[in-house]
């Protein structure tokens, strides 16, 4: 499906601040100069500290090492271009578009821990849906914080939704069972489901999260078809532990990385695509429902670098 296509313009805007701290610090490090070791140093360096990640700053340099000692890089200013065309190439063709069911209800499982913007990224991907025709249901898994129920009720008036919810401290599984079943009910196109803000170490609400899987499989035949993990890009490395330790834990299908705007850290994405065999599918660049787009390599690393 066409589901938030990405604007380069809208994206080079939430980019800001990562693009004035990466794209900025290379151009000034490699405009103008001739290429030796004692740069490609200084640029590995500068990638490290722009949260690009060990691992990935080690495969860009690896390849900008043998292009100079094979002579196909000379100056400073062709390493921009090289970085750009190895950074698109570290995200082969690939569907990131949301999976939906063809034969009924669509489940969204979304996770993730408490302040990473979980809330928020729900009420984005509701807008996406609704504006392109879809209906949207909401269920309120997370029994265990009043406020957060509380939360997901306002975005739901907002965008004209509605909520199945349960008893705070009640079964998690069993909000998730009564939204299934109203969704099925009432013919709606999407079911997205919050979960309770959940660490890796947290063994019983892992297991929960496990629980509210089985269930709803029982009830829509292929459910969950996504399963999102909300990071908070201003996190940086703390993000890339938990896509890590999440893909181990809890089935993870796609990554919806938030508060992309708030950070000159944006360049954790190449890390957690060089860390984890999991799609970044979307980016948060703003704090209002219309402010997501999807992630695309190309318009993603020209918003990173600029011109």
């Amino acid at each position: 499906m066409g589901l938030f296509r990405a604007t380069v313009g809208k994206l080079r805007k939430g980019l800001a601040r990562t693009r004035e701290a990466l794209g900025g610090s290379l151009r000034g490090l490699l405009t103008g100069r001739r290429l030796d070791e004692a740069l490609i140093k200084d640029l590995e360096r500068r990638l490290i500290e722009s949260d690009v990640g060990v691992r990935a700053t080690r495969r860009l340099i690896e390849r900008v090492r043998e292009d100079f000692r094979r002579g196909v890089l000379t100056q400073g200013d062709e390493v921009l271009s090289h970085l750009r065309r190895e950074l698109v190439a570290m995200w082969p063709e690939a569907d990131r578009s949301l999976r939906m069911n063809p034969d009924g209800v669509t489940v969204i499982l979304v996770t993730g821990i408490n302040g990473v913007g979980k809330t928020t990224s729900i009420a984005k991907l509701c807008k996406a849906l609704r504006d392109e025709g879809h209906s949207v249901l909401l269920g309120a898994c997370d029994t265990f914080r009043a406020g957060a129920v509380r939360q997901l009720e306002i975005w739901a008036e907002r965008l004209g939704v509605d909520v199945v919810k349960g008893q705070q401290g009640g079964d998690p599984a069993a909000v998730a069972f009564d939204a299934c079943s109203a969704a099925v009910a009432r013919g709606v196109d999407v079911l997205i489901l919050d979960t309770a803000g959940r660490l890796h170490t947290q063994d019983p609400l892992m297991r929960q999260l496990e629980k509210i899987t089985k269930v709803v499989g029982r009830q829509i035949e292929g459910a969950p078809h996504e399963v999102l993990l909300v990071l908070d890009a201003t996190s940086g490395q703390n993000a890339l532990r938990q896509a890590e330790e999440f893909s181990k834990a809890a089935g993870v299908t796609g990554i919806f990385l938030a508060k992309l705007d708030g950070t000159a850290r944006g360049g954790i994405v190449v890390a957690i695509r060089e860390s984890v065999d999991i799609p970044v599918k979307f980016v948060g660049i703003g704090e209002t429902p219309e402010d997501v787009e999807a992630f695309e390599p190309e318009a993603f690393v020209e918003a990173l670098l600029g011109d």
